[in-house]
């Protein structure tokens, strides 16, 4: 069951009781995988047996299944030779509060990859690490995927969920993500004395003592917004999605003049 009390708000200081339009679960996680190119790979020792045996590996992403070259001396290679279960964690690093960042994990069968899928694999894996190219073809290394049959996504506190992996598979990463740090970067700096007219005029918060953009997506952004009661998250949505950089530069604006005008006409 999906968890994301952010983007289905309800009352004052988050859209007015109405639901805000949001990425789902699957498409956040589809984003997440994208953006972060290491993980943990988790896998089950074999003396003694039994035990969860985290290591760091690089992966790429095929057909929504994680794809790794690993060598036949690491230890995890082993531990999956002798049971394939195994589950990825990958997580963002961003500052401050580490469990307010994103974090996805992947369950399932972790097994060399077959010989007629075997070429998708590489370039996938070699377009995302291309300085692995100059020991994809040693005799010790070799193409394993962890076909996912379970994923866990948690977007911080109050956004998580067991994530259909039919929906997971069909998800595409937000096409903002790439550029939304500049964004918010640019937002926080150079335009602070915007975040407080979104709030009011779209978000029904009267008294915003401190605002922070904290993330854009195609669908909206969110807002960190400092009240006598405390610190409340509240989400605006945009008119239609946007596509990039240009789009949300164009489509803030948009909204800007219009809470402004919104919140003249009382």
């Amino acid at each position: 069951m999906s968890n994301d009390a952010h983007a289905r708000p309800a009352g004052p200081g988050s859209g007015g009781g109405l639901t805000v339009p949001a990425p789902s679960h699957a498409e956040r996680t589809r984003t997440l995988l994208a953006s972060v190119p290491l993980g943990t790979l988790c896998t089950l020792t074999r003396e003694p047996a039994g035990y969860p045996y985290g290591s760091l590996a690089t992966f790429a992403l095929s057909g929504g299944d994680p794809v790794f070259l690993i060598s036949e001396l690491a230890e995890h290679t082993r531990n999956l030779h002798a049971d394939g279960r195994a589950s990825l964690l990958v997580a963002e690093s961003r500052p401050g509060d580490p469990l307010a960042n994103g974090r996805v994990t992947l369950l399932g069968q972790c097994a060399p990859v077959p010989e007629d899928a075997r070429l998708p694999a590489r370039e996938a894996y070699l377009a995302r690490h291309p300085g692995a190219a100059g020991y994809a073809d040693f005799g010790d290394f070799a193409f394993w995927r962890l076909t996912v049959s379970g994923v866990r996504y948690i977007g911080g506190y109050g956004r998580m969920s067991w994530v259909d992996v039919d929906a997971y598979r069909g998800a595409q990463p937000d096409p903002v993500a790439p550029d939304a740090a500049a964004i918010l970067e640019h937002m926080n700096d150079d335009h602070a004395d915007a975040l407080p007219v979104y709030c009011r005029a779209f978000a029904g918060v009267s008294n915003v003592g401190s605002a922070l953009m904290t993330s854009i997506d195609r669908l909206g952004f969110e807002i960190s917004v400092q009240t006598p009661e405390g610190t409340r998250t509240v989400r605006v949505a945009f008119p239609a999605p946007i596509a990039g950089k240009a789009d949300a530069r164009a489509a803030l604006v948009a909204l800007l003049r219009e809470g402004r005008a919104k919140l003249a006409n009382g």
